[in-house]
């Protein structure tokens, strides 16, 4: 062997181990932040994701079913509740760079009725008050049971202080602002979503609608009693809610999240609202900085799940953690969880 091409194999079997040593960090990490979380029989199974420098390391553990021993996998498939916000932040940022809507536009501009109710003195809710949590809607929509019945309950909310004031967390606004983009694009949200995100980064098992064999996969969930707990039955446009997705998806997802070439995500991470000295509120994404770092996090809650699904764009790092365990400490627990990943995995 020549020396011209000695030096270049030198350099790739370095980089090599370098790539086979963080992987094997990244997996004792996981490994350990996981086992601690199962410590507490609450639990019973987590699949946690992450994505570093471009290397991918997903790991399941626990059992679905109680006492069958059937560990999560690639394909099981995990409702991700609200963290679908985060696909609905991404439609509206989109809709915004093709001046479809304009973050200062009167929300009424979109709606067949005058509803003179969703304003506070004359002054209006605007699109970014629904994407940021500042609009003064309720959380839950006063009718859910349908979409004609949403627009219709609607009228019955009073605003009572000025929009952008004051954060309050609403599932109500989403599901207005999924209707809005479903309205300028003239699409059904759920393609909006596909066409948008899903076909172009490839994430082929995240999706609203579920065949039979995407049902068999799905992950059933329990509460803290042992109790086995219902899926979520979507009635609305599924702005606030409704995704299902496996890990390599999400992870898939991150990618796209850490892509800061793509114009879209950066529109999306905008600071739209700040809430205090660290902490903003983005295209429903809440926004952190710490040590001179932005972190992008958000957390989905469901009947029998719970996740939470953090991008550190400095770091090249995205976390996703699920299990299939929800009670009310369940996203306080995964956050710390994630925080915990975190540390480990940056620890030299």
């Amino acid at each position: 062997m020549t020396r011209k091409y000695l030096i270049p194999m030198l350099f790739f079997a370095s980089m090599g181990c370098k790539s086979v040593q963080q992987n094997q960090h990244v997996e004792n990490a996981i490994t350990k932040n996981a086992l601690q979380l199962l410590e507490d029989k609450r639990f019973h199974s987590v699949s946690i994701a992450v994505l570093k420098n471009g290397e991918t390391t997903i790991k399941h553990f626990g059992e679905l079913t109680i006492g069958k021993e059937n560990r999560p996998n690639d394909s099981t498939l995990y409702e991700i509740a609200s963290v679908t916000k985060t696909f609905t932040g991404y439609v509206a940022a989109k809709a915004v760079l093709d001046k479809k809507i304009d973050l200062n536009d009167d929300i009424r501009n979109y709606l067949d009725e005058p509803y003179p109710n969703l304003a506070f003195k004359g002054e209006p809710i605007k699109i970014k008050h629904l994407i940021t949590h500042t609009s003064g809607f309720p959380n839950f929509p006063p009718k859910s049971e349908n979409k004609q019945a949403f627009l219709e309950g609607l009228k019955l909310i009073k605003i009572e202080a000025k929009p952008g004031e004051i954060y309050a967390y609403s599932n109500t606004a989403p599901e207005l602002m999924a209707y809005i983009l479903e309205k300028v694009y003239q699409k059904p949200f759920e393609e909006l979503v596909t066409e948008f995100v899903l076909k172009p980064n490839q994430m082929n098992h995240t999706k609203f609608t579920l065949n039979e064999n995407d049902k068999a996969r799905l992950v059933k969930g329990y509460n803290d009693k042992n109790e086995l707990m219902p899926n979520f039955n979507r009635t609305l446009w599924g702005g606030i809610s409704g995704l299902h997705a496996t890990t390599p998806d999400l992870v898939k997802y991150m990618k796209l999240q850490l892509d800061q070439s793509n114009p879209i995500v950066n529109e999306s991470h905008q600071k739209l609202h700040q809430e205090g000295t660290d902490f903003w509120e983005g295209y429903h994404w809440y926004i952190i900085e710490n040590d001179h770092q932005l972190i992008y996090r958000h957390h989905g809650g469901i009947y029998g799940m719970q996740n939470w699904f953090v991008i550190y764009p400095k770091q090249n790092i995205g976390i996703a953690i699920l299990t299939n365990t929800s009670f009310n400490e369940t996203g306080e627990i995964l956050e710390k969880v994630v925080d915990r990943l975190y540390k480990d995995i940056n620890a030299k």
